[in-house]
Parts: structure tokens; C-alpha cells; sequence
């Protein structure tokens, strides 16, 4: 579909990305603070299950500074 010329795929294209866009947007935005503050640039342990637990020990602490953030806000 990319390597072919012509509007046809252009319109293809923009109707796909308009129907993933406030998904991807979402989800990016969260692998770019693991990798830029995180240090999920690479993976720190060999092997499928070490990588499993070292991305989901980030989710663990993504999510409690997400909360420890809202809840400090509510009770300020």
C-alpha cells in the first residue's frame, strides 16, 4: 500500500491514522516517559521473563508516582 502512487492511498492512510490517533497518542506519550525517565532505552536483564519484570516493575512505579501526584494535588 505505502510503495504505490496516487491519492488513493493517501486518503487510505489518513483515514487509518484518524481512526488509531487518540489511542496511539495516549499510549506513546507513556513508553516515551519510560524510556526518557525510566531507562527503558534498553533492557537492563537478558532473557524474556527478566524483561517481562523489569517493564512491569516501571508500570508499578509509573502508576504510584501518577497517584502519589493526584492525590497530592487533592489534598492541597
Amino acid at each position: 500500500m505505502w510503495g504505490r502512487p496516487g491519492d488513493d492511498t493517501l486518503r487510505k492512510l489518513r483515514r487509518w491514522n484518524s481512526a488509531i490517533q487518540r489511542v496511539r497518542c495516549r499510549i506513546e506519550k507513556i513508553f516515551g516517559t519510560w524510556k526518557r525517565s525510566y531507562g527503558l532505552r534498553r533492557m537492563r536483564w537478558r532473557g524474556l521473563a527478566k524483561a517481562c519484570l523489569q517493564v512491569h516493575l516501571t508500570a508499578i512505579a509509573y502508576n504510584l508516582k501518577g497517584t502519589a501526584s493526584i492525590l497530592g494535588t487533592a489534598a492541597a
